[in-house]
């Protein structure tokens, strides 16, 4: 029961930290590549202490992490963790299956009272 309570309070994050379009537009950059908090401000032409708060949030669901970035220790690089993706994709498949099971139910009745 603690998996299922675990996985749904993970999605539950991940959901809540993807319902803003300044963190989809950040997931979106980091697709292509990892990339330092000042260029990630630039790109969504926000502050750096603005887009801080966007990406604390990130952190906190597992959807992104930072880490050190070369030689300047001050630099960090965010990149993507798959794992908040994965879990998601897994319980959307659920629900789709779910759905796809309904839909043939009432298909095969459908048939079977014509």
């Amino acid at each position: 029961m603690a998996t299922i309570d675990t996985d749904v309070n993970d999605i539950d994050a991940t959901l809540a930290a993807l319902a803003d379009p300044t963190r989809r537009k950040v997931i979106d950059l980091l697709r292509e590549g990892p990339r330092p908090a000042g260029e990630l401000a630039q790109a969504v032409q926000m502050s750096a202490p603005a887009l801080s708060r966007h990406l604390r949030v990130l952190r906190a669901s597992g959807l992104v992490r930072a880490e050190a970035g070369g030689a300047d220790a001050r630099l960090r690089l965010y990149t993507l963790r798959q794992q908040p993706f994965t879990a998601l994709q897994s319980w959307l498949d659920q629900v789709q299956a779910f759905w796809a099971e309904q839909l043939g139910s009432f298909k095969e009745h459908v048939e079977r009272t014509r």
